[in-house]
């Protein structure tokens, strides 16, 4: 295995702070800036220390009800959770879904969501301003954008059909789809918290769409919902992902996005209208 580039491996002064030994290894998933170090991830906040720290301390607060876990956050000894930029948790055990775990996704998310419920809003959440945070407030018409031009025509056809949607909001994870883990004998692992104000429900749209963006969502995911504005979901979480996915790319050199995309969220937008 090749060496570590020195800015994706905790410095030792960092783990020294925690009382960490250890070899670091890469993780796979995510953005590929975790890795493991003795029984704990490590990952950089990327200047985002105070929603780190909140994090962490609603984890330790979190009192799993049977139908998750989490990993236990780790503070260093003098009490901070953010050292230099880094935070840590300890390692669970676990292989990502969903494919062929749909319904326990989702089952684990609703638990996930239940035991947050009581949870209030954070500050940080109106300073945000990373694509999948710009891509969260177009899709509930708080902001508006410009998209890529690959991107334009299925960003417009959803933003037509969009409608007011009268859900209560609270504190949901917005990216459960690959950040699940599943373990024999063991409640689903939920990781990698990415924190948003809005309807629990929304979680489970932003699941469905993933499935039908990336992977072979079975056909009654889409219709599951059986509620009116289950649609109006589906409609927002693929404007969620296909804004992230334009902001990103316009941060980037040349500013398109991949091959294939305009077509991969037409065939979603397709599937969604056409419950």
């Amino acid at each position: 295995m090749s060496e570590l580039p020195s800015d994706a491996v905790p410095p030792a002064p960092v783990l020294d702070a925690f009382g960490v030994r250890g070899t670091a290894v890469p993780l796979a998933g995510g953005r590929g800036r975790s890795v493991r170090v003795g029984g704990f991830v490590f990952k950089p906040c990327d200047g985002a220390e105070d929603e780190a720290e909140w994090a962490a301390s609603v984890f330790e607060r979190l009192t799993p009800n049977g139908g998750f876990r989490v990993p236990r956050p780790l503070r260093a000894e003098d009490g901070r959770s953010v050292v230099d930029g880094w935070t840590a948790a300890e390692f669970l055990t676990g292989e990502p879904g969903p494919r062929g775990r749909w319904p326990e996704l989702l089952r684990a998310g609703r638990a996930f969501h239940s035991a947050l419920r009581q949870v209030p809003r954070p500050g940080f959440l109106d300073r945000r301003t990373h694509p999948w945070a710009v891509g969260d407030r177009v899709a509930w018409g708080e902001q508006e954008v410009r998209v890529v031009d690959e991107l334009a025509e299925p960003c417009a056809t959803l933003l037509r059909l969009r409608r007011p949607v009268e859900r209560p909001s609270q504190l949901v994870h917005g990216d459960l789809t690959g950040n699940v883990l599943f373990a024999a004998g063991e409640a689903p692992a939920v990781i990698d918290f990415s924190p948003y104000w809005r309807p629990a429900a929304f979680a489970e749209a932003v699941v469905v769409a993933d499935g039908l963006l990336w992977f072979d969502v079975p056909p009654g995911m889409v219709t599951r919902g059986g509620t009116p504005d289950w649609q109006q979901l589906l409609i927002r979480a693929l404007l969620f992902r296909l804004v992230a996915q334009s902001e990103s790319a316009g941060a980037a050199v040349p500013g398109r996005t991949p091959a294939g995309e305009r077509e991969r969220y037409t065939r979603a937008a397709e599937a969604v209208l056409g419950r």
